[in-house]
């Protein structure tokens, strides 16, 4: 039953990226209304597969790097949503349910592993760390993609090309709102992800820090995320900075989550959870 939640969620993420990506061409507005249901649909199909997982596994299914990647496709999903009905960017959908959809797919696609889960991962308290950390890099992702649309219209503008792109994109200031929204959103999360992981570490490890490759990049990717915010409330950065500051702590967390399961050796990596029988 949970592979066939999972492939209903595929078609529904697929099936809102059709929907999406036709807004995004004719810019009709039933297009688009019918992108955020079908994309809503999916969640709902996405919630009931993790919830069968986590039930039959005992843990939240983070154990290899396509689990993981199912697990941050709902929240970049559940992010977009919320976003979706706070602020009238809706031209974002082009970007989410594509990627949602792709990185389900890792999740079919990659190899499953085999082997016995390490106790480390069968914790509440770790199943609190990973969920906070996922959402707040959901909301920081979001902030990227707006800053990438954000270049892309501000280029417009500059050249006086007033073409494909410049109809279909917000205004900056839309742009720069939704930087700003997600920024305040995602920082937190990611705060309390880092604090309730370090506090974790302590609690089973003995130490707050281990010097592995994934703590150094995380918090080089909340130092960035810091510096952005505290310009942005103290200083009054906007607009392009703040649109490249994203993209690059976005850039870094990115590293970080695929390094632990591609390049990285240490106990963030997905193969430290998985012990062989």
């Amino acid at each position: 039953m949970g592979n066939a939640l999972i492939y209903l969620t595929l078609i529904a993420y697929f099936g809102a990226t059709a929907l999406w990506l036709a807004f995004f061409l004719a810019q009709r507005e039933n297009l688009c209304r019918a992108g955020a249901w079908l994309l809503a649909i999916g969640l709902v199909f996405h919630t009931i597969a993790l919830i069968a997982r986590t039930w039959a596994a005992g843990y939240l299914p983070v154990a290899t790097f396509g689990q993981s990647l199912l697990v941050s496709a709902w929240a970049l999903v559940a992010a977009f949503l919320i976003l979706y009905w706070l602020l009238p960017i809706k031209v974002l959908g082009a970007l989410s349910a594509p990627l949602a959809a792709l990185m389900v797919s890792g999740d079919l696609l990659l190899p499953q592993g085999h082997g016995v889960v390490s106790p480390l991962l069968q914790s509440l308290w770790l199943t609190v760390h990973i969920i906070l950390a996922l959402l707040g890099n959901a909301a920081l992702t979001l902030a990227c993609l707006g800053g990438i649309f954000y270049l892309i219209q501000e280029r417009q503008l500059k050249a006086k090309r007033f073409g494909f792109f410049y109809r279909r994109l917000p205004s900056l200031e839309q742009l720069d709102a939704l930087n700003y929204w997600c920024l305040t959103i995602g920082f937190p999360l990611l705060t309390a992800g880092i604090i309730t992981g370090s506090l974790y570490a302590q609690h089973v490890m003995g130490r707050f820090w281990h010097w592995d490759p994934k703590e150094i990049l995380t918090v080089l990717a909340w130092l960035i995320y810091a510096v952005l915010l505290h310009e942005r409330l103290a200083v009054g950065w906007r607009g392009r900075r703040a649109a490249i500051l994203a993209i690059c702590g976005f850039l870094v967390l990115l590293v970080a989550f695929v390094g632990s399961n591609l390049w990285f050796t240490g106990y963030h990596s997905f193969a430290s959870f998985l012990k062989k029988p």
